[in-house]
């Protein structure tokens, strides 16, 4: 797990550095700022669009008595979209508008509800319920 984060956490900035200088050399450098600005305003608005219409339907979720579970799960991929978004660079900006447009997000949603699931029926994930009595 620690090689997985240490390598997420050099290799993403290290090839986005990459990209960003490439893609300066190619059309200069205030174009390419001037792209991961109004990505970044764009993204932040997607974001928060996304983000209100989720919040308005876990609260109707829960008034009618529902476990919002499903829109939950629509607002972690939301929070993760938006952090991508803020983090500059290309690519992560096009995974971050990825995981925020809803029919995209409805897909990563599925496969990593089926990926859940795996990980829970071959109990590779384990969970501890105590229940504790106060009376």
């Amino acid at each position: 797990m620690f090689i997985r984060l240490s390598s997420l956490f050099i290799l993403i900035p290290l090839i986005e550095l990459a990209v960003l200088i490439r893609v300066g050399q190619e059309i200069g450098l205030m174009s390419t700022l001037i792209i991961v600005i109004i990505t970044g305003i764009t993204g932040a608005y997607l974001a928060q669009t996304e983000g209100i219409i989720t919040f308005r339907k876990i609260q109707n979720e829960l008034h009618a008595g529902k476990i919002p579970a499903d829109s939950l799960l629509d607002g972690v991929l939301i929070l993760v979209g938006g952090l991508l978004l803020l983090t500059p660079g290309f690519i992560t900006d096009i995974a971050g508008f990825l995981i925020l447009i809803p029919f995209t997000r409805s897909s990563l949603k599925n496969y990593l509800r089926e990926r859940f699931k795996k990980k829970f029926d071959s109990e590779q994930v384990h969970t501890s319920y105590t229940i504790k009595d106060d009376i």
